[in-house]
Order: structure tokens, then sequence, then C-alpha cells
């Protein structure tokens, strides 16, 4: 436990005991869970160990994040700039960059040297894909940083999955138009992870490449050049990538598609979950107005977000961009997650259950109280929707 300390001149000396400092290390030892599995199976050959954490994120997860239960100790307003230039939470990020790179190299020479069912061989490249988007979600918090060379972190981190457009669509894109129709990457009301992956993946890119242009052209750069940062990543996963199918032949190729696709829908299934159905009010000059804690679903369960550097705490996150993960806060009145994110996923991937359970929850919350106007609605559903929950009102 680290103790950070600030006197104040009207609350007198202010202390801040943090009790999940050490608990941090969880989010690297998470990335190399699958290390430990791989391990067992070499000594055994026992192939079901190359899937049990796909079990365990599917099965065993959301049950602990039930029990061990919500965390809502926020630090003290007094403290936050102690503990953001705490250099522990950057050092944490960086040393997990090496083990995504590690785990795809890993992954690989498994399935390049062992013979192994089908259906393994499917899960494992699976195992594998859902443990780099992590690596984008590394990306995604390092990627808010102002230094050049955090960003250039960011791009590295990205390499491992093949989403090198990720922090310009995010930063650029996403944070713009978050909890309205234009965004690709909020989910909206009766629209199944499945449609949403459709319509997010290839938005998303897009939006990244655009931005990416804008900014190369306000610095004079065109399109082919060693200064876009898309480029720079996508360049890396080339070299990374091709040196595996080099190296452990060209079957490899088949691991690296699936992997990659799980590690993209990893993102998704994390974006789905953080804005289904949130809207935006339009304000009378025709801009969407600021986002607020209440644009995002929120999660405070301790072990989920320990495991993902405190991204289900979104609400605060897209409020306050560039907070960093240690300080984000959890507020009143905000729209709950029933779950940490492994059991959010487990629902979002059976769309009845999603929208039996999510739909009842998203009209309940405060500021929408039953109002499909404040709803961020699917076109093609819209009329079902209305016919469920409410009359369509006519337009004044």
């Amino acid at each position: 436990m680290t103790i950070y300390r600030i006197h104040d001149e009207d609350k007198g000396e202010i202390v801040y005991r943090d009790k999940k400092r050490r608990l941090w290390i969880g989010s690297v030892l998470m990335t190399l869970l699958p290390i430990v599995f791989i391990t067992l199976f070499v000594f055994t050959e026992n192939y079901w160990l190359l899937v049990l954490p796909l079990l365990l994120g599917f099965f065993v997860f959301p049950v602990i994040d039930y029990v061990i239960g919500e965390d809502r100790d926020n630090p003290p307003e007094e403290v936050v700039r102690q503990l953001n230039a705490d250099p522990y939470f950057k050092q944490l990020l960086v040393a997990i960059i090496p083990f995504h790179f590690l785990l795809v190299v890993i992954g690989a020479w498994v399935l390049a040297t062992y013979s192994v069912p089908w259906w393994i061989y499917l899960g494992f490249s699976i195992v594998i894909g859902g443990y780099s988007g992590l690596g984008i979600n590394t990306a995604h918090e390092i990627g808010h940083k102002t230094s050049k060379f955090e960003r250039l972190l960011s791009r590295i981190a990205l390499a491992p999955s093949g989403y090198g457009h990720f922090c310009m669509d995010h930063n650029h894109g996403h944070h713009r138009d978050v909890a309205t129709p234009n965004d690709p990457a909020s989910a909206r009301m009766g629209e199944s992870i499945y449609r949403f992956a459709l319509r997010e993946i290839p938005g998303a890119a897009k939006r990244g490449w655009s931005a990416e242009k804008d900014r190369l052209a306000k610095r004079g750069f065109g399109f082919w050049t060693i200064q876009n940062h898309i480029l720079q990543s996508y360049a890396l996963t080339l070299i990374f990538q091709g040196a595996l199918i080099v190296g452990f032949g060209w079957p490899t190729i088949f691991f690296l598609i699936i992997h990659n696709m799980v590690a993209w829908f990893q993102l998704t299934s994390a974006n789905y979950v953080e804005h289904y159905g949130l809207l935006r009010e339009m304000n009378t000059n025709g801009r969407y107005e600021r986002c607020k804690p209440h644009h995002s679903w929120n999660a405070n369960h301790l072990f989920s977000n320990i495991l993902f550097f405190h991204l289900e705490r979104h609400s605060d996150h897209h409020a306050n961009a560039s907070r960093p993960y240690q300080s984000l806060r959890t507020f009143d009145n905000l729209p709950e997650l029933p779950s940490g994110y492994f059991g959010m996923y487990v629902l979002a991937y059976i769309p009845s259950l999603w929208f039996k359970v999510m739909d009842k929850r998203l009209m309940q919350i405060p500021h929408i109280s039953g109002d499909l106007s404040k709803v961020n609605l699917d076109p093609k559903y819209a009329d079902q929707i209305y016919a469920k929950w409410g009359a369509r009102q006519q337009p004044v």
C-alpha cells in the first residue's frame, strides 16, 4: 500500500492510501496467463490445456468478478496530481508491451511444433487473439498520453494485432462522435454485436485513415510518408507477422488470420458494451452536447477493472479523456453494467439474452426514463422497439 499526502489550506492534511497499487501487476500477469498453460502442455501434451484460458474467460472470471464485487473508491482530487505523477503506473504499461509480442511468438511456435486437432488449433488461435486484444487496450491507455515517445509506444503495442489505425480513430474520431449516430464505435439499441461488428470494424478503419490524412495534410505531408503513424504501425505488423510466417512456415498464416480477427473482435466487444443505446442530446446550434459521464456504461467490478487498467470506469474516461487509469473515478447515477466485461461479453454474444437484460436497464437510466427520443436506436429495428417500449412520437 502506498500513501499519498498533501496539505490543503482548508481541509488540512489529506492522506490517501492506495490499496490497489500492487494489484495493478495483475494486468501484466493476465497477459502471461496463457504461457502458464502452454508450459503445462509442453510437459504433459494434454492439448486441452491450450484452450483452458478460453474457458476461464467465459465461465470462471465472470464468477470471480461477482464474488469479489465492486470497488467504489475514488482518490481525493487533492492527491490526484501526485497519483498521476507516480512513474510506477506508466512503467506497468511499458513493461507489458513486450509480452504482447512474446505471446504471439509462442502461440505460433506451439502450432508449428505440435500436432493438435483442428478444433484445438482454432480454440488456441482464439485464445491468443483474445489476449492480443488486451494489447489494443494497452495501446488505448498509452495513446492518450501526450509525449511523442508514449504515442510511439501505442503504435508499437498495436502491431501484434495489426490494428494500427486504432489510436487515430479512437482519439480523433470516437471521442468526438461517441454516443451519437455518427459513431461507428457506439452500438445502437436493437443492434446485435454481430451487426455492430460489421459496421464498427470497417467504419473505425475508414475514420482512422481519414483523421491521419488530415493530420498529415496540416503538416504538409502526403499519404506515403514515414511520418504516417498508421503506416508505421502496419509496417511493424508486416515485419513481425511476416517473420513468424518465414520462421514457422506458411500454415502460420491461418493462425495469424484467426488471431487478428479475434483481437479486433475483442475491441469490438468492449466498444459494444461501453455505449450501447446511449445518446448525447443535440443542442439548438446543431451540435451534440459535450460528452458527460452518463454517456458511457460504467462498471466498478474490482477484478476485471484491475486486469483491464480501469477500462470499465469508462464514464470518467470519456468525460475526461486525459485522466490516467489509476485516477479514474466512479459517480452516482451512472448507467451501470450488471457485470464486469468478462460477463458482459458472454451476454453480448447471445443477442436474445443481451436485449432482455440491457434494453430494460437502458430504458430505466434516470436521464432516459423510458423516453426513446433520448436513445441511440438502430434504424432497422426502430419500429419494433417503439412498438415494445412506447408509441412513436410525432415530431413537433
